[in-house]
């Protein structure tokens, strides 16, 4: 399995940089978690756009879904030139009715639903769920191909399940939008004191910080999760790469 960060910023992207976009890539399926501000222009530095397998998204908050418009244009004008010749499925959950009929876009994409129960089966991937803590319904995802497994918390604030939802992972990609001075519980985000705590309470092997703010300095937040997580950690940029062995 490889995972390359496309967008990394929350709110809006930085100058030649992109919002939450996560590209997931094993045995020749491409799948796209998130599709926010300027993702579109970012994955083609990786795939084709006609190459694109299936896109997953984890709320309808903009720097998630931004470019969703985008790239139903872009698959509708890639069938019109006969370089593409197959429908985009886009999975979203239906609690949002208006946002979730967005993701379809007749005979070019189509919005498939999922809930918190369900369990997807996407090419080699099987993707769970779990509700989070956000002002809109917004779910985490844990993702694994054979024995190898990826969360993805999409927005949230801090809360003990999402430990659990993580255990054991090889790689937790945490939302991490507030230093940790900071509380971010009530715009429903997590600062890094709590990135922290999900990574060390779920035992994974290795953190990855993203959903970054646009204050301060961002590697402050890596130092403040290693005074509570001692694995690794990192923090997402774009082009970013893990490769599981």
């Amino acid at each position: 399995m490889k995972v390359t960060v496309i967008g990394n910023w929350g709110g809006f992207p930085e100058a030649g940089g992109a919002t939450s976009g996560y590209l997931f890539q094993d045995k020749g399926y491409n799948l796209l978690i998130d599709c926010g501000s300027a993702v579109l222009s970012g994955i083609q530095q990786h795939i084709k756009i006609e190459q694109l397998n299936s896109v997953v998204i984890s709320h309808y908050h903009f720097d998630h879904i931004a470019d969703i418009g985008p790239l139903q244009y872009a698959v509708q004008i890639k069938t019109i030139l006969n370089e593409m010749n197959h429908s985009l499925n886009i999975y979203g959950h239906h609690h949002d009715v208006n946002s979730f009929r967005m993701l379809t876009m007749v005979p070019y994409t189509y919005g498939v639903s999922y809930d918190e129960h369900d369990r997807l089966n996407l090419g080699p991937f099987t993707i769970s769920f779990c509700r989070t803590i956000h002002p809109v319904s917004c779910f985490a995802m844990r993702i694994e191909s054979g024995n190898k497994s990826v969360v993805y918390t999409g927005d949230t604030s801090y809360f003990e399940g999402l430990s659990t939802f993580s255990k054991n992972v090889d790689l937790l990609i945490c939302e991490c939008n507030f230093y940790a001075n900071q509380d971010g519980s009530k715009a429903g985000h997590m600062n890094s004191i709590d990135a922290g705590r999900v990574a060390r309470d779920g035992n994974v092997k290795k953190l990855l910080l993203t959903h970054l703010p646009h204050q301060g300095n961002p590697l402050n937040l890596v130092r403040e999760a290693g005074s509570v997580y001692d694995g690794p950690i990192e923090l997402a940029l774009p082009g970013w790469t893990w490769v599981s062995e």
